[in-house]
This record gives C-alpha cells, sequence and structure tokens, in this order.
C-alpha cells in the first residue's frame, strides 16, 4: 500500500469529488501532491488526507477547522492539540444535534401538514 500513487482522474474518481474541488485543496494547502511536470500524483498519505477532509466536512467543519485537525493528526497529536480538538467536536456535536432537532421539527410539521392535505382530498373525493 505504500507503493499506491493515483493519478488526479484516480484521486477524483475514488472519493467521487470534482477537478475543480480537488485543485482547490491543493490550492489551500490541504493536499500537496507529488508532481511530474504537469502530472500530479497521490499517495497514502494524500489519500489519508483527503479521507480526514472528507469526513470533516461531513461533520460540518470549516475548511479552517479542518487544516487544524489535518496539523493534529501530522502531529500525533499533543495534550494541547488534542484538547483543542476535543473542543472542536464538542461546539460540532451541539450544533449537529441542534440541526437535528430542527430537522424533526420540519419533518413532523411537513407531515402533518401532507396528512391534512390527504385528509382534505378524501373529503372532496368523496363530495
Amino acid at each position: 500500500m505504500s507503493d499506491m500513487r493515483l493519478t488526479f482522474k484516480e484521486m477524483c474518481a475514488r472519493f467521487d469529488v470534482t477537478p475543480r474541488t480537488l485543485r482547490y485543496y491543493e490550492y489551500i494547502e490541504l493536499l500537496s501532491p507529488e508532481k511530474e511536470g504537469r502530472s500530479r500524483f497521490y499517495g497514502t498519505r494524500e489519500v489519508a488526507r483527503m479521507t480526514l477532509i472528507l469526513r470533516g466536512r461531513r461533520f460540518g467543519f470549516s475548511l479552517e477547522e479542518i487544516r487544524q485537525w489535518l496539523l493534529i493528526y501530522r502531529q500525533k497529536g499533543t495534550k494541547p492539540q488534542m484538547e483543542a480538538l476535543l473542543q472542536l467536536a464538542d461546539r460540532q456535536l451541539v450544533a449537529l444535534e441542534q440541526q437535528q432537532a430542527e430537522l424533526q421539527t420540519s419533518i413532523a410539521d411537513l407531515r402533518a401538514l401532507r396528512n391534512t392535505a390527504a385528509d382534505e382530498m378524501k373529503k372532496l373525493n368523496e363530495g
């Protein structure tokens, strides 16, 4: 696995990201592929970093927060770094739980509206 080298196109396909996204992550220095002429190659380090970037995005972290997360990952985490990660995670968990509650409310409201409309349809069809 240490000899893995993905091309730009293979990296996009593996992570289901657009070329623009991959180039942007390189531009802001979240990724640093090997360059040979105009070709770029991604080794195991960059594959691992991309996995963490996408996981961080899924969790709702900003790209700057992900940058900090990658620093922790690279340095194996000193105590202050781990404390910073815990603070980030705790804050994001609160935000995600709030979003979840809002979604549950929206789902319940939409379900009630749908049921009311279905009841009205029944009455119209019967009458």
